[in-house]
């Protein structure tokens, strides 16, 4: 009986490694064989099912690294993290499609040439581009750019509403979208006015006559900002008397403001404000003079 039992097992195993499992090797072997000996390829199921699984699982993992390192993260934070991970996923994917390549059979050693090559066409052509996505990395990496800060670029003002990893959008004072490519901030120099914080010092200048009562002209300046919305009461304004102009006598009032992007609509009001109070108190702008001399000389006698 105990011999009985054994031949069925040894049956058992040998209908499972032949007949079964045999099978299915037969059935992963089954698809494409191209070129001879060293040089022959197989394109098979088992192959694209490796393929498969392979980026499924790849797929898995560059998620679960995803969301380990943005669990902790602010949501703008996390969203330029996951912008820089796209990159990085696709650079995985690559890696498996040669390893694949690899299991195949292909000799993919004239590919990673190609790729160098091609590589380093890309590089020269696409330099700009290149240039972008590290200044988006950067970006990303140091927070020297976060969104909703107000910045400066080629003389035009603008508040962030998106960084992405090559372009970063800004809206302008006049409600216009400016495309900034990355490249820029890492390049060129770049006015961010709220790095440190949303308080900024703005100012409005103005000159008056010779002759005018300069502690009178301190007073209305400063008479100007005190109910003036937008202006803030601490760090309290203060007004400079510049300079003895050409002209006039070169006042300057300085004020802070919370908000830098309207600040030319609370230059505009000030602006009328000091007109007002100097036309009630003779307080006259002059505009620029010039004296002219001239020199006559007798006709010659005959």
């Amino acid at each position: 009986m105990f011999q009985d039992t054994e031949n069925v097992t040894e049956k058992i195993e040998e209908v499972v490694k032949e007949d079964i499992w045999g099978a299915i090797k037969e059935f992963l072997e089954w698809g494409f064989h191209f070129g001879k000996d060293d040089k022959e390829v197989h394109i098979t199921i088992g192959l694209l099912l490796i393929v498969t699984v392979s980026f499924v699982v790849s797929g898995f993992i560059l998620k679960w690294i995803r969301r380990l390192f943005t669990r902790k993260m602010e949501e703008v934070d996390k969203l330029k993290f996951i912008s820089v991970f796209k990159f990085i996923k696709y650079i995985t994917y690559i890696v498996v499609v040669f390893a694949s390549l690899s299991l195949a059979g292909f000799n993919i050693t004239p590919f990673l040439a190609a790729s160098a090559a091609l590589l380093v066409g890309l590089g020269l052509a696409l330099q700009e581009l290149f240039q972008d996505i590290i200044g988006g990395i950067f970006i990303i990496i140091d927070k020297s750019l976060l969104v909703g800060d107000i910045i400066e670029v080629d003389g035009k003002v603008g508040r962030v509403i998106d960084i992405k990893l090559r372009t970063t959008r800004a809206i302008t004072r006049d409600d216009k979208i400016i495309i900034i490519p990355n490249h820029k901030f890492i390049t060129d120099t770049i006015f961010n006015y709220t790095q440190n914080h949303k308080t900024t010092r703005e100012s409005v200048a103005v000159g008056v006559a010779y002759g005018s009562d300069t502690r009178l002209v301190e007073r209305l300046l400063l008479e100007a900002l005190t109910n003036q919305k937008g202006v803030l009461k601490s760090p309290k304004p203060f007004v400079l008397f510049e300079d003895f102009g050409d002209s006039s006598l070169n006042f300057r009032v300085c004020f802070f403001v919370n908000n830098s992007f309207i600040d030319p609509y609370v230059k505009s009001d000030i602006r009328f404000t000091i007109d007002t109070l100097f036309r009630k108190n003779n307080i006259t702008i002059p505009f620029p003079q010039r004296d002219v001399h001239l020199f006559t000389q007798p006709a010659p006698s005959e």
